[in-house]
């Protein structure tokens, strides 16, 4: 009995785990525990290079020092983290900064208005950086703009308010109740210290244990299956950028308490800081990928840095230049690992 021809079999098609090049796998592997464990590292390497370099580092009034002036950046960097973390910014911080300062001098007891409301200034200048923080969630979500054009303008209008409140003299902080906490201290540190701890804390609980934390990694992943999922986007956007602007209000409280008075420039230089801090730590600025908890690494290494450098004489101008090298540095080790995943670079 006679065969019609032969049709080839098509061969068949490799399973997944095929398809997978172990080297690349292994080399990705890598880059994500790098992700996870370099900044721990980092920390740890500058703390031991320092020491050797400056016999005045590794001492208890030094290391409380960095403490000292982590507590602030590491309270405005908390809440940044949310934002980021949804894969957004805010670039308010320097403005938010400036009303809280001039609204928390002017409601407490000071040399410009008989005003005398204690520590109720001290929430009036959070809760000012809340309204800035639901401005910039409202525009953002409801009108479309991107978050950094959205912020930077509200910002500015943040500055511009505080600049009006300041007319032509800084006011100065007298109330004495509310400037104990930035002068005085506690256990060897200051008071602004345990803020910060506080603020931590929340902001943690937060993230572990709300419907807001969790979904910020959602969102911040992939925002097209958070929305099919039923993710209520515009809500928990508006609620980060909310989050951002009362630690970004607080922290401007926190500057006048140290400091004594309501200035227009008190947050300059902070709205870099707090960015770099939050990349650092390792939090992805494409969003999904980072914490609280990592966070709070790249404040201290922030800190520690730029207190190692004053102990062995580098000028200002080098650290900013470090600061910068740091962050690029940053950004390209975190994201290195995704960027075969990265179609569009915007």
């Amino acid at each position: 009995m006679s065969q019609g021809p032969q049709v080839p079999k098509s061969p068949a098609p490799p399973s997944e785990a095929a398809t997978i090049q172990p080297g690349r796998s292994t080399l990705r592997g890598w880059a994500r525990r790098l992700v996870n464990i370099g900044p721990p590292v980092a920390l740890v390497a500058l703390i031991v290079l320092f020491a050797l370099l400056s016999d005045r580092f590794f001492t208890a009034a030094n290391l409380g020092g960095i403490a000292n002036q982590s507590s602030i950046l590491l309270v405005m960097a908390v809440g940044m983290t949310f934002v980021i973390l949804l894969g957004g910014i805010d670039l308010s911080t320097e403005g938010v900064m400036a009303t809280s300062s001039m609204v928390v001098v002017l409601l407490a007891a000071n040399d410009r208005n008989d005003n005398d409301f204690g520590m109720l200034a001290v929430l009036a200048g959070a809760g000012v950086g809340a309204l800035f923080g639901l401005v910039n969630g409202v525009l953002h979500t409801r009108l479309k703009i991107p978050s950094f054009m959205v912020t930077l303008g509200v910002g500015a209008i943040g500055t511009g308010i505080a600049t009006v409140l300041f007319a032509g003299r800084a006011p100065q902080l007298l109330d004495e109740g509310v400037r104990s906490w930035g002068l005085g201290q506690w256990l060897g540190v200051s008071k602004l210290v345990f803020i910060a701890l506080l603020v931590v804390l929340i902001g943690y609980g937060i993230q572990r244990f709300t419907r807001a934390g969790r979904y910020a990694y959602v969102i911040g992943g992939d925002e097209s299956i958070a929305r099919l999922s039923g993710i209520s986007i515009p809500k928990y956007k508006t609620l980060a950028f909310v989050i951002s602007g009362s630690t970004a209000g607080l922290g401007g409280a926190m500057a006048s308490m140290r400091l004594g008075v309501g200035d227009v420039q008190i947050g300059a230089g902070q709205m870099f800081a707090t960015i770099t801090a939050v990349v650092i730590g390792g939090t992805l600025l494409a969003g999904g990928r980072g914490g609280v908890l990592q966070t709070v690494i790249g404040a201290l290494i922030i800190a520690t840095l730029a207190n190692g450098l004053i102990l062995v004489g580098v000028p200002p101008y080098i650290q900013v230049s470090l600061q910068g090298a740091i962050i690029v540095v940053a950004v390209a080790g975190t994201g290195w690992h995704l960027r075969n995943r990265t179609r569009v670079i915007k």
